[in-house]
């Protein structure tokens, strides 16, 4: 059912003024604004009490998916991730819940370091300093340590807020929720602005919907391929005997599977290139090198895939990045080289409409000790070549561009 659209009315204090009031024209950028400055008027606790008194601690907190418009953390260390939308404008009802999907993923591939990283560019120099200066009562170590654990978890609160929901942005919404297979907490927030008759401004905040769910993680392919692989839940799967459901158990085995996977491919990597970061073994379905090109905008992605029994490595980037005109520069330029360089069955496919340099091979059953050794030594042998081929040619590119 659609949603009334009603507008307020101001009554002055002697009761002779009655003024039905008019939504203020109002910028994405001003409701942002406007969270930054009073994040009070956030209504966290009704969407989850773990998150009330989140304190703002930058806008446009940068990541690779893109820069997140509002970034908050409790005073136990949660973090909050704000979306502010327009709901007039289409792209953002078709878009929103994606990129802050997008947000919460990449964020969980943050460190503490990390974040302290990305803030300390917003003028931000402690985190806790920062947020002990309106809870002067926070503890330092249990504050690092609930932040640390949040960020591997992925335990954030993702807000999306806007002028005015729309009906089909909530039903966007509930399809989301009703998916069973997410685990962050969600909230829509609507906050219209009124404008009062002596010009200042009524904000009328009100939660739309609001869910804990469990995002899967999901990884982009070439040629819209999917990987998808299990989120670690910190709901309790524990029935009343004290039993570890199935459910919770088999999410377990997969994530301990993936685990073992990219511990023992890791074991076999030999990077040539000694300024390459390394990344460490996870549960999830890809592990990613990053390249160097500003704000950590493009990276190469080494991914599995059990059902289709396939692994492979392919040039990643954030949608409209320098890393994308990285990538699209260096087919334009030198695709057929690259290629030769990049040697074995390295092909070039489609990434958000950019040709990408990849690479894939089918193996068969991952899980069998044999095929899975043979398909993790293929992988770490691509990998060093993409990286060796690939690593050069970006860092330039990007100079160039930088140049340009």
């Amino acid at each position: 059912m659609a949603r009334q659209k009603i507008k307020p009315a101001y009554i002055s204090a002697n009761g002779s003024l009655t003024t039905v009031l008019s939504q203020a024209a109002f910028l994405e950028n001003d409701i942002q604004t406007l969270v930054h400055q009073h994040p009070d008027i956030l209504p966290l606790h009704e969407i989850d009490p773990a998150f009330a008194g989140a304190v703002s601690i930058c806008c446009e907190l940068s990541t690779p998916a893109g820069r997140i418009d509002n970034l908050l953390l409790t005073p136990a260390g949660l973090p909050v991730v704000v979306e502010c939308k327009l709901w007039r404008n289409p792209q953002a009802r078709r878009e929103v819940v994606g990129q802050v999907l997008e947000y919460a993923r990449e964020l969980s591939r943050f460190t503490s370091a990390d974040l302290q990283r990305e803030a300390s560019k917003k003028g931000v120099t402690s985190l806790f300093e920062h947020v002990r200066q309106h809870h002067p009562d926070i503890d330092e170590v249990s504050f690092h340590d609930t932040l640390t654990r949040s960020l591997a978890r992925g335990r954030f609160l993702l807000l999306i807020v806007g002028d005015g929901i729309t009906a089909n942005v909530e039903a966007i919404f509930e399809q989301l929720s009703s998916n069973g297979s997410l685990h962050f907490s969600f909230g829509l927030v609507e906050l219209p602005i009124f404008t009062l008759p002596d010009g200042a401004r009524l904000a009328v905040p009100r939660v739309v919907a609001r869910t804990g769910v469990e995002i899967r993680k999901v990884v982009d392919l070439p040629n819209g391929m999917v990987l998808e692989d299990g989120a670690d839940s910190d709901d309790d799967d524990i029935d009343d005997q004290g039993v570890i459901s199935a459910r919770r158990a088999s999410r377990a085995a997969g994530q301990e599977e993936r685990t073992r996977f990219w511990t023992e491919f890791l074991e076999k990597l030999t990077l040539d290139d000694p300024e390459q970061p390394r990344p460490k073994a996870g549960s999830r379905g890809s592990l990613t090198f990053t390249l160097p090109v500003p704000g950590y905008n493009s990276w190469l992605t080494a991914w599995r895939m059990p059902s289709s029994g396939e692994v492979g490595v392919f040039l990643s980037f954030r949608a409209g990045s320098v890393g994308q005109r990285v990538a699209q520069s260096l087919v334009d330029s030198s695709g057929d080289r690259i290629l030769a360089e990049l040697g074995g069955t390295a092909s070039i496919g489609d990434k958000d409409g950019t040709p990408v340099f990849r690479d894939r091979r089918f193996f068969g059953d991952l899980t069998n000790p044999e095929v899975g050794s043979a398909a993790r030594a293929w992988l770490a042998e691509r990998v060093n070549r993409f990286v060796n081929v690939l690593r050069p040619a970006v860092r330039s590119a990007a100079a160039d561009l930088e140049e340009e």
